[in-house]
């Protein structure tokens, strides 16, 4: 057989995508990058936000019209979306021939013979995968360390999509990077839907500080990045030890949500104002030179012209290097959906202002970088990132003069506007 895979959404979903494929190479079968081409065509989907949803949908019908013109002779469909929705997707898409979920993509093979709708539930302990391939750029790979959930956040599905909180075995974990590295890989963001809960279930307390450790005694490791902490679990062990190597870059992505206490409250979120400021004031401490990344939600029901003002204030004063803002979608199943929600006009106001008020930011961070030496990653020949800027989510940066594919550098900035700098590559030498 001859599969495409369309991966849709967060990297924690995409290294399924990558685990699934693998064990389809592993039994003979072949991945092909041409939908057309393809015998099969399986969508791993989002189903975390409206958006998400609408984008899949968009995904499946196209799909299914490469079917219909006979370019395709199956279409399947896993991911989170098949857990949220799989009753409402069968019957709007009567055409599609498998429907199976998460847990199914274990015996995916098996899984994509049958008809129909294949529900397996998730499992207690993390699935840890015997095969894995890469769907990114060689030199880059996302290291899933734990799956799942146990925050509870009032607007979040996650916990209903992806279960509780499972964190793969420290041993497992350093084995999957070692082959990354031996593959080539070296730059290896470190993912789940809580890293800084990693260990957690399996330990008895958080482990992220002896997995960081432990994995940069690695032979060959390039640089790690840490994504997706929450707030009062990046501790200041964990930020002098990303200060003290540069094997860790200085970059760390914290999703806030908010800020105002009684927003935070009813998101359910396990922190208070107080308690994020301190975290962002002792990383700027411990890291001078620190990245930070987060993520808010404008327009939460309660959040009142007062919440939204500390918000922008706080965006003012905490300089964010990179920021992502989204309107409060209300979702089926969460805490919040019963709540009194605000208009949606207002809603998207607040993120357009939110989102000038991050421009602004940018505009004096670019100001303080031109003329400054950065680390940077080259994803191609003419273009890459700096330190500050993760795979797929972050600004990308320009080269003066070509960089071979995968290379960590110095290089200078000497030029930048929003999110696009360009930079003159220096020392060539680092990894």
């Amino acid at each position: 057989m001859k599969f495409y895979v369309i991966s849709l959404g967060c990297p924690k979903n995409l290294t399924n995508s990558e685990e699934f494929s693998a064990r389809l190479l592993a039994k003979g079968h072949k991945m092909v990058f041409d939908p057309a081409k393809a015998d099969e065509i399986i969508i791993n989907t989002c189903g975390f936000i409206a958006s998400a949803v609408k984008e899949a949908k968009a995904e499946i019908r196209y799909a299914l019209d490469l079917k219909k013109e006979g370019k395709v002779k199956r279409v399947a469909v896993t991911g989170c979306l098949v857990e949220r929705l799989q009753e409402k997707i069968a019957k709007e898409f009567p055409e599609l021939d498998t429907l199976f979920s998460i847990a199914a993509q274990e015996t995916v093979e098996n899984t994509l013979k049958e008809r129909g709708t294949i529900l397996k539930p998730l499992p207690k302990k993390l699935w840890i995968p015997k095969y894995k391939m890469s769907l990114t750029a060689p030199h880059t790979a996302y290291l899933k360390v734990a799956d799942g959930c146990n925050n509870r956040c009032a607007y979040c599905t996650i916990p209903f999509i992806r279960g509780s909180y499972r964190s793969k075995p420290i041993k497992q974990v350093i084995q999957e990077a070692k082959l990354m590295i031996e593959n080539g890989v070296r730059e290896i963001s470190l993912i789940a839907q809580d890293t800084t809960s990693y260990g957690m279930d399996l330990y008895g307390k958080p482990q992220l500080l002896e997995l960081l450790e432990k994995l940069l005694k690695l032979k060959g490791l390039g640089r790690l990045r840490i994504m997706y902490g929450y707030p009062h679990r990046v501790t200041k062990e964990i930020a002098r030890l990303m200060a003290s190597t540069d094997k860790i870059f200085h970059y760390i992505d914290i999703p806030l949500q908010h800020i105002a206490d009684p927003v935070l409250t009813r998101m359910n979120r396990h922190c208070d104002a107080a308690q994020i400021r301190r975290t962002l004031d002792m990383l700027k401490t411990e890291v001078p030179d620190i990245s930070l990344r987060t993520n808010f939600i404008v327009g939460f029901p309660g959040e009142t012209k007062k919440d939204f003002n500390e918000l922008k204030k706080f965006v003012k004063e905490y300089e964010f290097d990179n920021m992502g803002v989204f309107e409060f979608f209300r979702e089926k199943g969460t805490a919040a959906y019963a709540m009194e929600q605000i208009p949606a006009q207002v809603k998207h106001e607040r993120a357009r202002e939110l989102e000038e008020v991050q421009s602004r930011v940018i505009d004096k961070i670019n100001k303080r970088l031109l003329g400054t030496v950065l680390e940077a990653i080259s994803d191609g020949a003419d273009f890459g990132r700096t330190y500050k800027d993760a795979p797929d989510v972050d600004g990308k940066v320009t080269f003066t003069c070509p960089v071979e594919p995968g290379r960590i550098f110095k290089a200078r900035v000497i030029a930048a506007q929003g999110y696009e700098r360009e930079l003159e590559p220096l020392e060539m030498n680092l990894v």
